[in-house]
């Protein structure tokens, strides 16, 4: 999804409607690794999922994004903690599963509640944060990874380390300077990380990485 602001946005309903499709194709997949049935999704599964919720009216696509989000924490509710559930990252633990769609519900829950409130922050960002190497490291923009490295970032609360074939944000700072500094709020940098950097966040650059080489790098998703 376009970042909220960006040409192309969606609308809220468009983003329920992305929500309530996910909701619908995982709960498919939760029940299917209950099953012990560990065969992948495909973009083929996802298809027919997403034409049905494309033709529902704003409206509809609100009142069943609902109706799949319950369905989908209710399967969630009944099965056990060893579960493995195929997913498109591949198998995943139930931690690791919720983790995913934790980032998904919070970040698009950003993106619907900032047109109200220019002021709320994502929820949950101290757990997203924690999982935020699995975010940056594979959704980035690759051409812009490789004319950045080599470099080290410095960014709130750890390292970015940029190479021409990887991409991984560290929990411990560097302890001498990056090539880069990233300063600000953490939760405004998590959003950058997502594609989601607004002018008035507060982010500041030092060194030879600027605010849009961080943009182009993470466009969002």
């Amino acid at each position: 999804m376009p970042a909220f602001g960006r040409p192309g946005g969606w609308s809220v309903a468009q983003v329920l409607s992305h929500l309530g499709s996910a909701a619908e194709i995982c709960t498919t997949l939760v029940r299917r690794g209950a099953e012990g049935d560990l065969t992948p999704p495909t973009g083929d599964d996802a298809k027919p999922v997403w034409a049905k919720w494309d033709a529902m009216a704003g409206p509809e696509q609100r009142e069943a994004w609902f109706e799949a989000d319950q369905t989908h924490r209710d399967v969630l509710a009944t099965v056990g903690k060893s579960i493995t559930i195929p997913y498109f990252a591949g198998p995943l633990s139930l931690s690791e599963y919720a983790g995913y769609r934790l980032s998904e519900q919070a970040l698009h829950g950003w993106d619907i509640e900032v047109v109200l409130d220019r002021g709320v922050t994502v929820r949950e960002s101290e757990l997203l944060w924690q999982r935020i190497d699995l975010v940056v490291s594979r959704f980035h923009d690759a051409d812009t990874r490789k004319r950045l490295a080599p470099r080290t970032v410095t960014v709130p609360d750890g390292s970015l380390e940029i190479t021409e074939s990887e991409l991984h944000l560290t929990g411990t700072k560097a302890e001498n300077p990056g090539e880069a500094q990233l300063t600000g709020g953490r939760e405004a940098a998590l959003r950058l990380f997502y594609g989601r950097n607004r002018p008035e966040d507060g982010l500041q650059t030092a060194g030879d990485t600027t605010l849009d080489d961080f943009r182009q790098l993470f466009p969002g998703f």
